[in-house]
């Protein structure tokens, strides 16, 4: 028998390394990249457990809420002070419109206020415990509406809303002011129509005035078979509606030969075989000025609307719903032609289909 020596092979181990080496004991570990990580530990904020701290966050919030207040006053102020037309240098943006610059940064003062509030009412004084629940199918059952309403009454309470009332009428105030700005700007679009589309700057009296002399129109200006175009008197380019007021007034002067007015109402209105009707066509509103002097047809040039002057200016062909209003005329003692009141019904494109 051998005896066993220095040389004899040992039988294989494993090197571990040894303890309080330089990287510690190693152990590997497998996870499950797939599996639920869990929440993490729940870590409470300052301010739910100093209350110091939870109503320094309370007087932060209402002073968002506050300063949202502040820019919606401010926004509807400035459509009182400051003029559409003043400009003012502000760095670096150069010269702006005052209203403009006014009213943007006033209101994203309100809303960014409003915002930011929530934000931090939300992240300071409401819970923010996580929690986790099992998928459900999409139709809740009795005990799922019961559990719902329980923790809407339980966030309600955390929240505060109740109980920190500085925080709550502040925001209350932001929120009914803010809407405000709405209304303030839907109201500067313009005013009320009221009736103004039914009335033009025509009335008993006003003589017929030749755009293109600026005098007024005489019977012995017009011949039979010519076209030509009138204003009211009074209407001029310096007016500030000038434009808005002659969309409604344009007038189209025709002399026909009475015999060949086929409308009663049209000739009573006419004087000597002089017919007056609105130039605005009642399709879309083009100016009607195509005239055609053997069959006493006028052309719309947008979209071919045709209306026979010599009967009512009734529509023809196209797709005019309604004839050219007629302007009743007559002369007054200096022998010029004049208005006998304003149109009979209101002139313009599918005014019946608008109101």
């Amino acid at each position: 028998m051998s005896e066993t020596g220095s040389n004899d092979v040992s039988e294989p181990h494993e090197h571990l390394p040894a303890a309080g080496g330089d990287h510690g004991a190693e152990t590997e570990v497998h996870r499950d990249p797939f599996g639920d990580p869990g929440h993490p530990e729940h870590e409470y904020r300052r301010q739910d457990i100093d209350e110091k701290a939870a109503k320094h966050s309370e007087r932060v919030v209402a002073g968002l809420f506050t300063l949202s207040m502040i820019g919606t006053i401010a926004f509807i102020a400035s459509f009182v002070i400051f003029p559409v037309g003043k400009y003012v240098y502000i760095f670096p943006f150069g010269h702006v419109s005052a209203l403009n610059f006014s009213l943007g940064l006033t209101l994203a003062v309100a809303l960014l206020g409003l915002g930011a509030g929530a934000v931090h009412w939300a992240r300071t004084l409401m819970s923010d415990e996580e929690m986790a629940d099992e998928r459900h199918p999409a139709g809740a059952d009795e005990e799922l509406r019961a559990t719902m309403e329980a923790q809407w009454k339980q966030g309600v309470q955390e929240s505060g809303f109740g109980r920190r009332k500085l925080v709550r009428n502040t925001m209350l105030g932001a929120l009914t002011l803010v809407p405000l700005s709405a209304v303030v700007i839907l109201r500067d679009l313009g005013p009320l129509p009221e009736d103004k589309l039914r009335h033009t700057a025509w009335s008993k009296g006003k003589a017929l005035i030749n755009p293109n002399t600026n005098k007024p129109l005489r019977p012995e200006d017009i011949a039979v078979g010519s076209l030509t175009f009138a204003n009211p008197e009074g209407l001029s380019e310096d007016d500030e509606d000038y434009q808005e007021q002659l969309a409604k007034a344009a007038l189209m002067v025709v002399r026909i030969k009475p015999e060949d007015i086929k409308d009663k109402k049209e000739l009573d209105w006419s004087h000597e075989g002089i017919v007056a009707f609105s130039k605005i066509c009642t399709h879309v509103g083009c100016p009607v000025s195509l005239y055609e002097q053997q069959t006493h047809h006028v052309l719309c040039p947008c979209h071919q609307s045709t209306f026979d002057l010599s009967d009512g200016a009734r529509v023809l062909f196209g797709p005019a719903g309604h004839r050219l209003p007629q302007l009743r005329i007559s002369v007054n003692g200096e022998g010029n032609l004049v208005a006998m009141g304003d149109f009979e019904v209101p002139v313009g494109p599918a005014f019946w289909e608008r109101g």
